[in-house]
């Protein structure tokens, strides 16, 4: 990767446009402003750095209180009207069509259209050339309703938050995980994909109905009159049930060969040779056969 080498620049991205609100619900003011962000979570304290030529620091000043709202994309251009007019010369609430809400613990307005208000107490101003910083601390969040899922927990994925980066206006992505997540995804096992899923369930029925032939001692044992004898290959086999044997066996021609030829010598169990006569048979209507000729 090849990177080149700017001079010193406020490339902090993305950051959030937020609407600091100010003064009171009679003297009320709002703008925009990305350089804020958390300093401490315990206690909770946080920031905003305004040019001292700015109305709201007047009133920030003054009152040493302020709300920081979180837009939504729905507002963002209200979002960027506040940020270039000034409260000096207009009500930028009516002209944005903004509502004003009472917070509950300071004096300086909420903005209803936005889902998230951090209630602020200014404890220092520290100056750093162009802007002054005003270090506060929250005391009170107040969250709209509609992003409290059935657990009580916040959830901003559907919000539509709004991000400033280098000039521009952005909505957050989805969501692609939670603080942790990529410690948890190694304890946890993945889902398997839906054809690893039928493949291993298609193997499962295939042993699950294989299990009435497994046996721990070799043998053999009856399964719907059917004798199952144990075999090494593991494939069952099925030995022919005694009536069907007998059925068969009534069949079939009393001789031990199915072509005999003239003169022809045949071995016999007791490894002596003889000589055979081609003999025809015809099978009879009961199953059973009858010798029709002898040459």
């Amino acid at each position: 990767m090849m990177k080149q080498t700017w001079k010193p620049g406020t490339l902090t991205a993305p950051l959030p446009p937020a609407l600091i609100s100010s003064g009171d619900m009679n003297t009320k003011n709002v703008m925009t402003a990305a350089w804020t962000g958390i300093i401490c979570s315990e206690p909770v304290i946080t920031y905003v750095s305004i040019r001292p030529s700015r109305y709201t620091h007047e009133l920030i000043s003054n009152n040493k209180e302020f709300v920081i709202n979180i837009p939504t994309w729905k507002i963002a251009e209200a979002v960027d009207t506040v940020g270039v007019k000034s409260g000096r010369d207009y009500d930028k609430f009516a002209l944005c069509g903004l509502t004003a809400e009472a917070s509950t613990q300071v004096k300086a307005p909420q903005i209803a259209e936005c889902p998230v208000s951090l209630e602020c107490k200014v404890l220092e101003v520290r100056k750093f050339g162009t802007h002054d910083m005003f270090l506060a601390e929250v005391v009170a969040v107040n969250v709209d309703e509609a992003y409290i899922d059935e657990n009580g927990a916040l959830d901003l994925e559907k919000a539509g938050l709004l991000a400033y980066a280098h000039g521009f206006y952005y909505t957050l992505g989805r969501k692609i995980g939670k603080f942790g997540f990529s410690v948890e995804k190694k304890k946890q096992k993945a889902a398997p994909s839906v054809a690893t899923q039928v493949k291993a369930d298609k193997k499962f029925n295939k042993e699950k109905s294989a299990v009435k032939f497994k046996r721990a001692a070799k043998g053999s044992f009856m399964e719907n009159g059917v004798e199952v004898i144990e075999v090494k290959d593991k494939k069952p086999r099925f030995a022919k049930s005694k009536a069907m044997s007998e059925e068969k066996a009534a069949r079939k021609p009393e001789r031990q060969f199915k072509k005999k030829v003239a003169g022809a010598k045949f071995a016999k169990k007791d490894n002596k040779t003889t000589d055979f006569k081609p003999v025809s048979y015809q099978k009879k209507a009961d199953g059973s056969f009858r010798k029709k000729r002898v040459l």
